[in-house]
């Protein structure tokens, strides 16, 4: 295992995968979430139904984030607008104030009241409190993934997208490629600051390495993020830009997870839903099943 090279600021860029070429692609035009690649719960292992459950809604566009208005429908793809909604409640009770609405493509959950289980994130100690079926829709051992999104400007509110260790193998199979973390009030009128690159979490063989980068994408505006792991190491990209890369090697299956969080307590002036889209996903074919 190297050390990580950390961010980038130049370099090939990371093309779009093409799906012609076999890429798995949803644009969520379609009426309803396909189930057979989307898990609509945040981690539901570690919480009940209620609680992980995400809040959502197909086939909006850009303006999805402002007033409906009388632009052409050419100029605003389609896409899911993920919501966090007044009466949504905390993900635990213990992480309080913390709600989120997620996708991601796999599950796994050890028995009730254990401890195994995909994304141990949290310092104190997750423990099962709902069974999961082990599932992987999509959980490869190496890949690419591209996300095209338009960033919550709603106070208090996060983006993300990460690829992560699914664990069903083995418990250090655990890290983290972050592709993007946006904090709304990072997004500016032209530019918009972000979080990306690796966390280790319980994998011994790799190093937490985090940075952030800017990119020329303004409030409003829809954008890439990709990410590529495979025997070379971790590119992460911004509309094919790269801007962080990485010689640590992961190579275990990794389930994709696109986040809209609200962290901290509610503000009697917010209004809600407070909102984020994802306007489509890319993803490469698992080679051989893995």
């Amino acid at each position: 295992m190297t050390a990580p090279d950390g961010a980038a600021t130049s370099g090939a860029r990371l093309e779009p995968l093409d799906p012609a070429a076999g890429a798995l692609t949803d644009d969520f035009s379609a009426p309803e979430l396909d189930p057979t690649l989307w898990v609509d719960h945040y981690l539901p292992q570690w919480t009940t139904p209620e609680r992980s459950r995400a809040r959502y809604d197909v086939g909006h566009g850009r303006d999805a984030l402002r007033p409906a208005d009388d632009t052409d429908d050419a100029a605003h793809p389609t896409g899911l607008r993920l919501r966090i909604d007044a009466d949504q409640p905390d993900w635990r009770p213990e992480d309080a104030p913390l709600r989120v609405s997620n996708l991601q493509t796999a599950t796994f959950g050890g028995p009730v009241g254990s401890a195994r289980g995909t994304h141990r994130h949290r310092p104190d100690g997750l423990v099962v409190r709902t069974a999961v079926p082990q599932r992987l829709l999509w959980a490869p051992t190496s890949g690419q993934a591209d996300v095209t999104v338009t960033a919550s400007l709603d106070r208090a509110c996060m983006l993300a997208v990460w690829l992560v260790g699914t664990e069903h193998l083995d418990e250090q199979d655990s890290g983290e490629v972050c592709v993007v973390e946006m904090d709304a009030d990072a997004v500016g009128p032209t530019t918009t600051r972000a979080r990306v690159g690796i966390k280790a979490h319980h994998d011994p063989r790799l190093t937490t390495d985090m940075t952030e980068v800017t990119v020329p994408v303004g409030a409003g505006q829809a954008h890439t993020w990709s990410a590529r792991w495979d025997a070379e190491g971790v590119v992460v990209a911004c509309d094919g830009a790269p801007v962080y890369t990485s010689a640590q090697v992961i190579d275990y299956p990794m389930q994709l997870m696109v986040d809209l969080f609200e962290i901290g307590p509610r503000d009697p002036a917010d209004v809600y839903p407070k909102t984020a889209v994802v306007h489509s996903v890319a993803l490469s074919r698992p080679v051989d099943g893995t």
